[in-house]
């Protein structure tokens, strides 16, 4: 990794992913805070990035480096962690049903996917999927159920929730803008996330192609 990306691209995407990701439009703009719950989950995240070799922590901090860029690294994670906070933060719904559902949905995938050991590329492409997904649930299915006015896409998910009271799902009406942020905000983070200093994959994966080498090819 070149030191122009480590001192300055990695610390720069991720801190704008983590003011983007803290703004909230309204009448008037408000720079909101990650949650303590959202905070444990990007601890989780940075743990299975470990994990699964997407993130070589011993190349951002080791006792070879000099201590300038061991602060470098130390940056590095600490936005890396923020980052990742503040976009869990974004996509987790404000409240009511959703936002327990959401909360409870992130914890278990993450602890489901450390317990699997996923290498690198299944893990980045697993987050791509994860936060693309929840992404069209909250600004644009969540968004379209709490909007004004019986349009033809809020009748059919009307008659898809039919049985639930739609008081617990609806949320206050976005800004416009905010799925568009929203959506710069995801893409820049698994952006970051790609480029970080990455190691080799789990053991568990190496072992588990050395007994099975045929695995790979069926």
């Amino acid at each position: 990794m070149t030191a122009i990306r480590e001192a300055l691209a990695l610390p720069s995407l991720f801190l704008t992913v983590a003011l983007l990701g803290g703004v909230r439009l309204g009448q008037t703009v408000v720079l909101v805070p990650p949650s303590l719950f959202a905070l444990i989950l990007g601890v989780l995240l940075v743990r299975l990035l470990i994990q699964s070799g997407a993130l070589a922590p011993e190349r951002l901090l080791s006792s070879v480096r000099t201590p300038l860029a061991n602060v470098n690294g130390a940056i590095v994670l600490l936005t890396l962690w923020t980052a990742s906070a503040q976009t869990f933060a974004l996509l987790i719904p404000d409240a009511g049903l959703p936002r327990l559902a959401f909360n409870i949905y992130f914890l278990l995938l993450l602890l489901n996917t450390s317990a699997a050991s996923p290498d690198r590329r299944r893990l980045l492409r697993s987050l791509a999927v994860t936060f693309g997904s929840v992404f069209v649930l909250k600004f644009v299915v969540l968004s379209e159920l709490s909007a004004p006015g019986t349009g033809w896409l809020k009748r059919v998910l009307q008659a898809m929730v039919e049985g639930i009271t739609l008081g617990t799902l609806t949320q206050e009406v976005l800004h416009p803008a905010m799925g568009y942020i929203a959506f710069f905000v995801v893409g820049l983070f698994l952006l970051g996330v790609f480029l970080l200093p990455y190691g080799r994959p789990p053991a568990s994966t190496d072992l588990q192609n050395t007994l099975y080498p045929l695995a790979r090819t069926t």
